[in-house]
Formats: C-alpha cells, sequence, structure tokens
C-alpha cells in the first residue's frame, strides 16, 4: 500500500498564494508518477497537474497554466503544487494521486490518493 498525505490549504483571499505538499510513503513505486486532481462542490474531480519520476515531463490543465507550478523532492517523496495569482474558481479540494508509470490526466489512471486539503479563494 501507499500512503499520501496533502497539507498546505487554507483560506485566502484572491491573487494570493498557497503551496501544498503531498508526501507519499509506504510500498512506493519505483519511477512513480505524481498527480494533482481538485474537487469543487457539485462537481467532479478534474486534473490539475502532473509529474513524472525525473521531473523531466509536467503537465497542467489550461485553467492553471502559468499560475500553478508543480514540483518533487525525490529524496523526500514529496510533491508541491506552488499556486499563485489564486481565483475563487481555484476553491476545491485538492488531491495527489499516484501510478505507477507515466503521467497522466485521467483520474482513473491512479492508484492511490490522498484524503485532500481544502484550499478555498474569496473574492
Amino acid at each position: 500500500q501507499v500512503q499520501l498525505v496533502e497539507s498546505g490549504g487554507g483560506l485566502v483571499q484572491a491573487g494570493d498564494s498557497l503551496r501544498l505538499s503531498c508526501a507519499a510513503s509506504g510500498r512506493i513505486f519505483a519511477n512513480y508518477a505524481m498527480g494533482w486532481f481538485r474537487q469543487a462542490p457539485g462537481k467532479e474531480r478534474e486534473f490539475v497537474s502532473a509529474i513524472s519520476w525525473s521531473g523531466g515531463s509536467i503537465y497542467y490543465a489550461d485553467s492553471v497554466e502559468g499560475r500553478f507550478t508543480i514540483s518533487r523532492d525525490k529524496a523526500n517523496n514529496t510533491i508541491y503544487l506552488q499556486m499563485n495569482s489564486l481565483k475563487p474558481e481555484d476553491t476545491a479540494v485538492y488531491y495527489c494521486a499516484t501510478r505507477s508509470t507515466f503521467p497522466s490526466v485521467r483520474r482513473d489512471d491512479y492508484d492511490y490518493w490522498g484524503q485532500g486539503t481544502q484550499v478555498t479563494v474569496s473574492s
């Protein structure tokens, strides 16, 4: 089993920044990819960003491109999501996820999920 624990969420104002973290532990896959997804009330869980094991392949949703930055610390099995210029529409529960191969934008491709961290952006 793989355990993922997100942290860093909170209540901020529009234009502010937050940095989310996701720490992985347990039977971590070799060369695993990780991703961030989010789910707003009444909406489906949607892709935000993903990163390969090496960090050489990175993907972003169009809605966050240029504002969010994903990164990873392989030594500590942790990924980060730096979120700048936050908007009210970024309000959601943010989840990290992992899979054993290359990054994917598809929710169903991921094998393990964290419990999520709430991000609320007020206008």
